[in-house]
């Protein structure tokens, strides 16, 4: 067993935490905000019918989103409400139940490896500190040898952003484009966001 994630520990502090997150979303929608921003950006990376992997899918608006665009899409989230939230919102893609640091697709029937890997919503600010090395490790081994990973999160959330580079680079994931927005705008050094482009290093 893998130490339990920082966001199931809110959950189990507050059973109704992922109720709120779901309807926070789904108000989102229903007001006309712009939602897959994220998705626009994987989407220019990969060829039509690509197989992506939604790594902390969440109530699934990213994959949907992919999905909807002609994506073969797999969402992997670790909390059962989110995963049914987005079965209701989103059907299409593959939502699956599980933890990134122990996600292993072949045992469960899923054995293509993925063209992209999209980590979206501070994911990464959500697992147990413990966990972050072993998680891109799980995520370089489903990911094809010519993919990438895309991986965004927030300053000031606990995970430093050379400490999280240093982390993909122990996973065998290296840096392909750093930029500081979805919308493609320039990783600076006083950036408050960072979302990488990260390829299998080469022998990885």
């Amino acid at each position: 067993m893998v130490e339990q994630s920082l966001w199931m520990r809110k959950v189990t502090a507050d059973p109704g935490h992922s109720a709120w997150y779901v309807e926070r979303f789904r108000a989102m929608a229903r007001a006309g905000d712009d939602l897959a921003g994220e998705a626009r950006l994987v989407d220019t990376m990969v060829p039509r019918h690509a197989r992506i992997l939604d790594a902390g899918c969440g109530p699934g608006r990213v994959g949907g989103a992919l999905a909807e665009a002609g994506h073969r899409v797999v969402g992997v989230d670790v909390d059962p409400a989110l995963i049914e939230a987005a079965e209701q919102d989103h059907p299409g893609p593959r939502w699956l139940v599980g933890d990134l640091a122990e996600l292993d697709l072949p045992a469960r029937g899923i054995t293509e490896p993925f063209d992209a890997i999209v980590c979206a919503g501070n994911v990464m600010t959500f697992l147990a500190p413990s966990t972050r090395r072993q998680v891109l490790t799980r995520l370089r081994a489903h990911l094809a040898p010519e993919g990438r990973a895309v991986i965004g999160f927030g300053a000031d959330r606990g995970y430093e952003f050379d400490e999280f580079l240093r982390d993909a680079a122990a996973a065998g994931l290296d840096p392909d484009l750093l930029l500081a927005t979805w919308d493609l705008r320039p990783f600076t050094d006083d950036a408050d966001f960072l979302v990488a482009l990260l390829r299998p290093a080469l022998g990885s």
